[in-house]
């Protein structure tokens, strides 16, 4: 395993330029035609895996994303993370996309979830809900999200693991004091969109049963807190931009899609919306265009832009250098939210943040 120090991200003309070149070889060779079958939200035997905690009256949660390279700095942060578990256990962890770095996984029967997930993560031993990002979806460069067939493998893996919990591309927990809906957003934000697909296209099959899911979900829940869990955030301050405007790439790479989808669905409606995509760890305030949601985006479980913020939107703590992960304490009147920092020639976790939201 290697330790390679992290590099910022470019953004201007010549990523622009090449996101948008491999945009059009995407859409020439017809990946936007891939997947015709119906994928919706599911549920799944918990008799061979560790239980979820379906009506706890109180939560300890563990929040990651961005995990899987299977490299010195993941094993750091899952170290600290046990150290955590160990005097104060977690009762369940969310994994918030690009689960399995760089190309995603070949098929359910991977090594690599073995290598960059069970591995790393062993004796962390409660279910991980996990989400799909565009790394696990790759086509043509790593993290094009343009081979949407390739997040299948993800769901399939649920059915091999006893700590990975994703029954379907997109799904919903519920767990007593609060209730989790795991989103899809990538036919929505890949950089290679799916032009060519009814199946996958905004407004299409996939993303219309999706939305409708997603509102009769959420009015029906009567759980204290709402968690909604994408990969994409909609609202960030790190390198990749926020949704309409990821990359400064144009429309429709740039997530203006996926921008309405939340603004429509999601916002007013979830009391949080927990994002990955970024490698930074960001607590943002009331952001324009969520409604009282509040963006959490924890990116920084194995990479680190090694940056700084572009303040468009109001923070409560951001790093943009170390890795590192939070924790919720969730009871029916309060989430406490701590953000914990992994630094490269640390030998322990750091409390970095805390705060509390209250009903």
């Amino acid at each position: 395993m290697t330790d390679n120090s992290p590099q910022p991200h470019r953004r201007g003309l010549d990523r622009r330029t090449f996101l948008a070149g491999a945009a059009a070889t995407g859409a020439a060779a017809g990946l936007g035609t891939l997947g015709s079958t119906a994928r919706g939200a599911g549920t799944a035997s918990a008799a061979s895996r560790f239980p979820l905690p379906s009506k706890a009256s109180s939560l300890h949660v563990l929040v990651t994303g961005d995990a899987g390279t299977g490299e010195k700095p993941q094993y750091a942060v899952t170290a600290a993370a046990r150290r955590i578990h160990a005097t104060s256990p977690f009762d369940l962890a969310l994994g918030l996309g690009d689960n399995i770095y760089e190309t995603g996984p070949k098929g359910p029967d991977d090594h690599q979830f073995t290598t960059k997930f069970e591995k790393p993560n062993a004796g962390l031993d409660f279910p991980w809900l996990m989400t799909l990002g565009n790394h696990d979806n790759t086509a043509v460069f790593p993290g094009d999200g343009g081979w949407l067939l390739r997040g299948d493998a993800e769901v399939a893996y649920h059915r091999r693991s006893r700590r990975w919990y994703m029954p379907a591309r997109y799904y919903s927990v519920p767990l007593g004091v609060a209730d989790v809906f795991v989103l899809d957003m990538n036919p929505l934000a890949a950089y290679i969109p799916p032009f060519l697909s009814p199946e996958w296209e905004p407004g299409g099959h996939y993303m219309s049963r999706q939305a409708a899911w997603l509102d009769r979900a959420l009015r029906t829940s009567t759980a204290p807190w709402k968690i909604v869990c994408t990969h994409h955030p909609y609202a960030n301050n790190g390198p990749h931009g926020p949704a309409g405007d990821f990359d400064g790439l144009p429309a429709p790479l740039n997530g203006v899609e996926m921008k309405r989808f939340i603004e429509k669905h999601v916002a007013g409606r979830a009391h949080f919306l927990f994002s990955g995509h970024d490698h930074s760890q960001q607590v943002l305030e009331n952001v324009s265009g969520l409604k009282g949601t509040r963006q959490i985006v924890s990116g920084a479980a194995a990479k680190s832009v090694n940056g700084r913020s572009a303040g468009r939107f109001r923070a409560k703590y951001e790093n943009y250098r170390d890795r590192g992960f939070m924790t919720l304490a969730i009871d029916s009147t309060s989430v406490v939210l701590t953000a914990h920092e992994v630094a490269a020639n640390a030998s322990g976790p750091t409390e970095a943040f805390t705060t509390t939201y209250r009903r």
